[in-house]
């Protein structure tokens, strides 16, 4: 049989099939994808679930005069496919090749960045009524929405407005009762009532269809119906619906996986006046038999053999390093354990975090709160006051939506609780929506806080412990994606003295290198290389950004003229200009040079190339100790 995804480029390619052969070009696309992620990993499940619906919207409208904005990116993969990007898809998250998410600034195609939840409905309402403000011909706007996602907060802001100001927006729910892990909530089980009134809400749609032909219902300019006998309320209306008590004209549920009906439906509803409703259930790895049997695992599985189902998963030995959010899981069963007031909170993120290991373990200790940054630290901070010890993990990234909670609901109240920050600093190929590059520089400036940055896996152990004694305050803790060094970590945990560093080396030269975080490895490798060439330099493991350790600073301006600051994150306002700032205002002549992440949104790529990039690895660090000795 002829190959039809190959003689596809962008969607007017699409246009020229005959609906017929549409479910082939779905196998297609949904083959290509499974190959394509087999040896170049990515995200596989939520992809391979909008097959479909991806191939009906760009079947029925006109991209990119018509927008579509997808939420998180995820899902993703088959919409770059087919808008011109199928030859360059090996590339994808990889160094110098195309994003993992849409990113306009790649595609016209992508109207809009999607690395986080949650956002689509009012970005596309915004591109919506802009549209229509300045544009002669109508165009339509599309923004597709995850269940799990509608847990969000800004979800129902943007629902909430799109029910009052005139506006042609489809919102596509889809709804496959997963996020990464299984959604929580009170809207995942409305929509499970929503979906067992299949069968009304197929009836009611036919009835209004039948009313609106025969004159009985008309619409005013915003989409709302106007009704001529109040006794057609109940036949059309279906109060319990939240979407249409919010004045949102309401479809489905209806098979996602049918795309001939899908392509039937977005013609007939494409020109209703008015922001609307489509809720489409789908089933998260459609297709690839291992993803729908465990799509939380196949969210992002990595390599893996297409033909057997196998995930291609490097053994793990007496040698393999532990990851940092392993030793945060472990370690947080073991408080658990020590202090029955500890409790866990995540938005959604479970697996990732390893908050997973203590919900297996005590379930009633864990919250996961849904796809809801800012509600989990406030929540978190609810808990603190009621006399819990939350430990709060949000990757670094999306602690940013939670930066008002951290300041007036955590900080202000000087709350004993805890924010770990896991994925923060360069996280690799998820590139710039996901780089945890801006919670040193964000949060130093904030009354109330402690700020830790661990080194190894040991201190991050300390840590945790530490910041579960009573009467510290809001304690934050941010550690990296992935491995650290080979280190036991399963020894008794200690008290750490909150605000010290700790002196790894002292060296005779006039140069010294603070470090904060991990990155210290990779310096240590530095100096130990200038120390072969006859170069001796001071290194300091200052541990936090705040309380800075003073009284270390000071031994470091009394013994050296040069100072390097190396961290993993942005070098405007972080630690090394913490440094700075120690430096001037007590009045000491010290050069400094700060290593860290340039002032730009660091691209996508894997660590390594990164910190290479950037000069944050071992090289990047020699060639700047060099420099600073000439």
């Amino acid at each position: 049989m002829e190959s039809l995804l190959d003689n596809i480029a962008f969607p007017s390619d699409l246009k020229k099939l005959d609906e017929s052969q549409l479910p082939q070009l779905c196998d297609e696309l949904r083959r290509f994808i499974i190959d394509e992620l087999s040896h170049n990993p990515g995200h596989l499940a939520s992809s391979l679930g909008v097959v479909e619906l991806t191939v009906a919207i760009h079947y029925v409208y006109d991209m990119p005069m018509d927008k579509l904005v997808w939420d998180v990116g995820h899902q993703a993969y088959g919409h770059k496919i087919l808008t011109g990007r199928r030859e360059r898809f090996h590339t994808n998250r990889q160094f110098g090749g195309i994003s993992g998410f849409p990113n306009p600034a790649e595609s016209e195609y992508d109207s809009f960045v999607a690395g986080h939840a949650s956002n689509s409905i009012s970005a596309a309402l915004g591109i919506s009524i802009a549209d229509d403000r300045l544009k002669h011909e109508k165009s339509h706007t599309v923004a597709v929405i995850g269940d799990a996602a509608m847990s969000g907060g800004l979800a129902f802001e943007g629902l909430n407005n799109a029910s009052f100001y005139p506006n042609n927006l489809l919102v596509v729910l889809n709804d496959n009762h997963m996020a990464i892990d299984e959604p929580v909530g009170g809207m995942s089980e409305y929509l499970v009532r929503l979906t067992t009134s299949e069968t009304y809400n197929k009836w009611r749609y036919r009835l209004y269809q039948f009313l609106e032909r025969h004159g009985w219902v008309k619409e005013d300019s915003k989409g709302k119906h106007i009704r001529r006998h109040n006794s057609l309320k109940a036949a059309i209306a279906n109060e319990h619906n939240l979407f249409e008590v919010l004045n949102l004209r309401y479809f489905g549920p209806v098979d996602g996986h049918d795309v001939i009906n899908l392509v039937k439906i977005l013609r007939s509803i494409k020109d209703y006046n008015g922001p609307k409703v489509l809720h489409i259930k789908t089933k998260k790895g459609k297709g690839f038999k291992p993803a729908e049997e465990a799509a939380a695992i196949w969210h992002a599985p990595g390599k893996f053999n297409k033909e057997s189902g196998e995930r291609v998963i490097p053994p793990i030995t007496k040698d393999t390093p532990p990851l940092f959010q392993d030793v945060f899981g472990h370690t947080l069963v073991d408080l658990a354990k020590m202090n029955d007031k500890v409790v866990g909170v995540t938005p959604a993120m479970p697996s990732g975090c390893s908050m997973s290991f203590l919900m297996h373990e005590m379930p009633e200790r864990v919250f996961d709160v849904g796809i809801a940054e800012g509600h989990a630290v406030t929540f978190s901070a609810g808990l603190a006051k009621g006399g819990l010890m939350p430990f709060c993990n949000i990757y670094s990234s999306f602690m940013q939506r939670s930066y008002d909670n951290v300041i007036h609901d955590v900080a202000l109240q000087n709350l004993d609780m805890v924010m770990c920050l896991d994925r923060a600093g360069l996280v690799g190929s998820d590139g710039a929506t996901h780089h945890g590059a801006f919670d040193l520089a964000a949060f130093r400036c904030v009354p109330n806080l402690t700020i830790a940055s661990p080194m190894n896996v040991v201190e991050l152990r300390n840590l945790m412990y530490t910041a579960s004694q009573p009467g510290h305050g809001p304690f934050m803790i941010r550690y990296p994606r992935g491995k650290g060094v080979l280190l036991d970590w399963h020894g008794e945990m200690q008290t750490m003295p909150v605000g010290k560093g700790v002196r790894l080396k002292e060296g005779t030269s006039s140069l010294a290198v603070l470090t904060l975080g991990p990155l210290g490895f990779a310096a240590k490798k530095a100096i130990e290389r200038a120390e072969s060439e006859g170069m001796s330099v001071s290194h300091y493991n200052m541990l936090f950004l705040k309380p800075l350790d003073e009284e270390m600073l000071q031994e470091v301006a009394s013994r050296h003229t040069k100072v390097i600051t190396v961290e993993d994150g942005v070098v405007s306002g972080g630690f090394g200009s913490a440094v700075l700032e120690y430096f001037a205002d007590h009045d000491c002549q010290i050069k400094v040079k700060r290593i860290g992440i340039p002032d730009l949104f660091a691209t996508h790529g894997t660590q390594e190339e990164l910190y290479h990039l950037y000069g944050m690895d071992a090289e990047g660090i020699y060639q700047t100790i060099v420099s600073m000795l000439q």
